[in-house]
């Protein structure tokens, strides 16, 4: 006896700013054109404006999803000459969103991009295209029609999307400086850095250790540990989060409350 064989329906994933009801609008647009995709909105609580820490989200959540196409947009830049982008990966995947650096990290995670183009052929579009709802307008119609088997080429001419403008860490004189990323619900900092740069910095580090992150104006004497749970309660830390990047925190608590942090660098010592 034969069986037919079973096929996965196309997937899409959303990723916005925009809250719920925006993001929906923006996964109705996907089901009209493509009714038979799975369409998953993976959040739409990012941060406003919040480029960097939309694309932490979704270096950090893509590689988890189904191959498909995956719509990330945090776009303070809609309406302008930004260019509106799908970008081809390695792995399959093609990521769909403005030219502003939001989709290069996890492009790179999902096996480097293969080819970038930008979408301007209106038969890709909604009929109208406002100003500033370009998730709607241009981004979603795109992904649907992407996932309904259109060929990326299609779309417009091929360009070189731009990289996140986040500045690399830096490891010198005992001292590694490193660039702000996101706060995360739980009021944790996360920042552009990793162990190996710690102990490119400080040299191996122990945990235990006793470090001062400091930042414009403020400083704080942490402990540098495994887990939350490695300090008392309402104690800050310093750790490696499940992004595998460094992360400063407190045990139970908000170190962007506590402490006053607002986005700026920091730079990260030993203790006296």
């Amino acid at each position: 006896m034969s069986v037919a064989p079973s096929f996965a329906p196309p997937f899409v994933s959303l990723t916005t700013d925009f809250g719920a009801a925006y993001t929906a609008i923006c996964a109705g647009v996907v089901h009209t054109i493509a009714p038979g995709a799975t369409v998953l909105v993976l959040s739409d609580e990012v941060r406003p404006y919040a480029v960097a820490e939309g694309a932490m989200l979704l270096v950090q959540a893509l590689p988890y999803l189904p191959v498909g196409v995956h719509v990330g947009v945090v776009d303070p830049g809609v309406g302008t000459p930004r260019r509106p982008l799908a970008v081809e990966t390695g792995r399959g995947d093609v990521l769909v969103g403005p030219d502003n650096g939001l989709l290069v990290p996890a492009a790179e995670e999902l096996g480097g991009v293969v080819r970038a183009h930008v979408l301007e052929n209106p038969a890709y579009r909604l009929p109208r295209v406002s100003s500033t709802f370009h998730g709607r307008d241009i981004f979603s119609p795109a992904a649907a029609h992407l996932a309904g088997g259109a060929d990326i080429a299609a779309f417009g001419p091929r360009v070189a999307p731009l990289p996140l403008d986040v500045a690399p860490p830096r490891a010198e004189d005992g001292v590694l400086t490193a660039a702000y990323l996101y706060t995360d619900r739980f009021g944790s900092v996360i920042v552009n850095a990793g162990p190996d740069d710690l102990a490119a910095a400080l040299g191996p580090v122990a945990f235990g250790a006793a470090l001062e992150v400091s930042w414009p104006g403020r400083a704080a004497r942490v402990t540098f540990a495994e887990t939350f749970g490695s300090v008392p309660v309402g104690e800050p830390l310093l750790l490696t989060d499940s992004s595998g990047r460094l992360g400063f925190a407190v045990n139970q608590g908000s170190a962007a409350e506590r402490f006053g942090f607002r986005g700026e660098a920091v730079a990260v010592r030993l203790a006296d």
